[in-house]
């Protein structure tokens, strides 16, 4: 078999952090990236970590799907989904300016959760954590706000930030996972792979 693993996601970041503990992996696309967006929509008064996981599971079996149908080789799928939660209060990915200028209004000057939920599976083993780590952010005025905006690296992040850009001037302290923050927790996603026999 193979010693390499296929990413289902069309994160960059991802695909580094994996890069990053030295795995082998092939991406796995969704061929619609629309229909993909799709299954991050958010249940009425769902909890963010019932969220996180629900998505990735969805990712997962989504991906699973696609390597039957392309008859890829077996190799152990992994997926990733990464939510942001001001209280119970789930902030996705922004629908447009307005909407990530809001959100970091809501996320000035408090402390908010970001959990990563990742799931691996080869064959009928399946493996998955959960990473939850808490982000304080400084008061940040409307000039800030507005700035962060304009520079477009909100688009496609949830919380309409990353920690490894320029939004890390606005942050105070993190407790939990740097990358689990990125979007995938390396910690965590190396002992994943230890359990199915990848050893990074």
């Amino acid at each position: 078999m193979a010693e390499f693993i296929y990413l289902a996601s069309q994160s960059p970041r991802r695909r580094q952090l994996l890069e990053q503990l030295g795995v082998r992996l092939s991406l796995l696309l969704p061929d619609d990236a629309d229909a993909a967006e799709a299954l991050e929509a958010v249940r009425p008064a769902e909890a963010p970590a019932t969220y996180v996981r629900r998505v990735t599971e969805l990712k997962l079996q989504d991906a699973l799907r696609r390597m039957r149908e392309r008859h890829l080789p077996p190799a152990p799928v992994l997926c990733s989904d990464t939510t942001v939660a001001l209280g119970r209060r789930i902030l996705g990915k922004p629908a447009d300016a307005q909407d990530a200028a809001e959100m970091l209004g809501a996320l000035s000057g408090h402390t908010h959760r970001v959990l990563t939920a990742v799931a691996v599976q080869l064959g009928e083993q399946r493996v998955e954590a959960l990473s939850e780590s808490r982000v304080r952010f400084a008061a940040l005025d409307a000039a800030t706000i507005a700035a962060y905006v304009d520079s477009g690296e909100w688009q496609g992040k949830a919380g309409a930030y990353a920690i490894q850009g320029r939004a890390a001037a606005f942050i105070e302290h993190i407790s939990g996972s740097y990358s689990g923050i990125m979007g995938l927790p390396l910690f965590e996603t190396a002992t994943l792979l230890k359990e199915i026999g990848r050893q990074p």
